[in-house]
Order: C-alpha cells, then structure tokens, then sequence
C-alpha cells in the first residue's frame, strides 16, 4: 500500500515480502499484515504544521493559477503558443490545488471517510500532479528550441499556432491521462484489520506487495522524471550550441527581445520545476536502493519534500508576474476598477 511520497520500510513478513509504509497527503498507510508500529503517535508533533502548509499552499495555488487562467482566456493579446501550454499547466496545478482541502481532512480526521470513488479521483490527481507539470514543460522546451532553431535559419514557422497548440496540449492530457490509470485502477480503501477498523486511501497491489511497490516506483520515476527530464536537457543543451554558433559564426540576427524574454521565462519556470520534484525522485531511488527505518528524522524528511513538491503548484503565476511583461499589465488591467 502506497501514497505518493517518500516510501519508509516498517517491517517484512516470512517469505520477504517487503511490507511499507508510505507518507502522502497527510496520512499513514501500512500494509495489512504488519500492525502499525507501536510509536507511531510519538511522530503526532510532525503532524501539526502539515495542515497549516497545504492550507497556504491551497490558498495561494488557486488564487494564483485561477488568476492566470482568467488572464490568458479574457485578454486577447495573451492567446499566444507559450500562454496556452502555460494556460493548461496552471489548469493543472489549479485542480491540484482544489483536492488539498480533501487531503487536509484526512489529515485531520486521522482516516478516510469519504468513500472509494472519492478515494480512486484523489490518488489519480496525486499523481497526475506528479506528471503533469513535467510533461507540459518538456512540450515548452521544444516549443522554444524550435522557435530558436527557426531564428536561428531565419525561417517562419506556419505550423506553430495557437490551434495546434490546443491539440498538442489535448494529446498532453490524455497521455498523462493514460499514464496514471494503472494508479487509478489500484487505488482503494483500506479497513485496517485490528480493533479500530480506520479506513485509508491507498494504493492496493496485488501480491507480491514489495514487487509491485518497486515497479510502481521505477514506473513513476521513469516516466515522470527520467525521461522528460533527459529529453528537457538535450533541448537546452541544443538550444544554446545554436546560439553560441549564431553568434560566432552566422550574420543571422539575434533573438529579439520578447523572444529572449519568453525562453527565460520557460528556463526559470523549468527551473523551479526541477528545484521542487528533484527530491521527490531522489528519494525514490533511495527508497529503492536502502533499507531505512521510519525514524521521526526520515518522517520530517518525507513530509518536507512531499510539501515541497506540492508548493510547485502554486509558485508558478509569481514566476509569470515577476519574468513577463503581458502578464503583469493584463494583470493590472484586469483589477482596474472600470467605471459602469
């Protein structure tokens, strides 16, 4: 049984199952062979300053990316290729954001008791959060390389429009999609077998427990980390060799400046992207590669980068403000009190 963060192993059973226990949006989840262990309400001062954290990160992520949202669909001069990508990553994180309070509840409340479909939706955008913010990045990154490659030969670019990139974001969100139905398929509710009977929202794998866990583990950190990530790099590493030779050796004229402008702002935005969810993939490698017991130091660990990871959903819309020029006067224009 899993939730989407840093994995502790708790303890293993005769035939060397590995039985886990996992830390994700605030609750504790243990497979149903191994009792919960006996100090675990000696961790509960790890549990007080979560909901204040994912409140905050709520608070701020849907005003934020609501307000972005709002921006890029009423202003006209904002339906660029770049703003409609950046339109579908706030969507993302906006829907995020609006199951926190769910998490919080749980958190609070100590157990699940919202019933299995609730509990098969929230897992499913837990984990889409994981993937899409990555992939609608990777899909930025070459957008931008193409842009400089055709500067870079002083082409125009018919195909790059702001209806084909609708599409690309549609094919987005159903590859993303269809990523995250095997999580969606084993995510349930589980009746703890002793005298309380609590119920949490997990993720059920089938026997072996441990094998599936793993492989769930190398699924999400390939997929979500591994490849767009290598993918994201190349991109760049391309994209300034051609601007290091433009300079050096094409009379071709330099990225204008609104161009320059908006590859920064896809840099840093990718930047804060890989500051956040770096630790998470980590510790999946050292979830995988170790065998750590849940102390209360590695417990802190865990929550610090699963709260990490979440607040990328809500950084975002400062980056645009403070890194695009549009932005901040839509921004304006739209709090402008107009007259009636």
């Amino acid at each position: 049984m899993e939730n989407v963060s840093l994995p502790l192993p708790v303890c293993n059973d005769s035939d060397d199952t590995a039985v886990l226990l996992s830390l994700g949006a605030g609750n504790l989840s243990t497979d149903p062979r191994c009792a919960p262990p006996a100090d675990l309400h000696s961790y509960a001062d790890l549990y007080v300053v979560l909901p204040v954290i994912y409140s905050v990160i709520c608070a701020v992520g849907l005003t934020g990316n609501t307000a972005v949202i709002y921006v890029i669909l009423k202003a006209p001069k904002m339906k660029t290729v770049t703003n409609m990508f950046i339109l579908n990553l706030a969507i993302a994180d906006d829907l995020f954001t609006l199951v926190l309070p769910i998490n919080i509840a749980e958190h609070l409340l100590h157990y699940w008791p919202f019933g299995e479909v609730l509990c098969k939706i929230i897992l499913s955008v837990d984990h889409y959060n994981i993937f899409s913010s990555i992939y609608f990045l990777t899909v930025m990154s070459v957008d931008r390389y193409l842009v400089v490659l055709a500067t870079v030969r002083s082409k125009r670019m018919p195909y790059r429009t702001y209806r084909a990139a609708k599409i690309v974001s549609l094919c987005v969100w159903l590859l993303v999609i269809l990523i995250v139905m095997p999580f969606t398929v084993f995510a349930e509710v589980f009746v703890n077998p002793d005298t309380t009977k609590r119920k949490t929202c997990v993720l059920s794998f089938p026997s072996p427990e441990g094998s599936w866990f793993k492989a769930s583990r190398i699924y999400t950190l390939v997929l979500g980390f591994a490849i767009p990530v290598s993918t994201i790099c190349i991109l760049y590493t391309a994209m300034l060799y051609k601007l290091r030779n433009m300079r050096l050796n094409s009379n071709a004229k330099a990225l204008d400046k609104a161009k320059k402008k908006v590859t920064v702002m896809v840099f840093v935005v990718l930047a804060v992207c890989l500051f956040c969810w770096t630790p998470f993939h980590l510790s999946t490698i050292v979830a995988l590669t170790t065998d750590l017991s849940a102390t209360p130091l590695l417990i802190g660990i865990s929550y610090f980068i699963t709260s990490l990871s979440y607040a990328n959903s809500c950084l975002n819309p400062f980056l645009y403000a403070f890194l695009d020029d549009s932005f901040r006067k839509a921004f304006k224009k739209m709090l402008e009190c107009r007259p009636a």
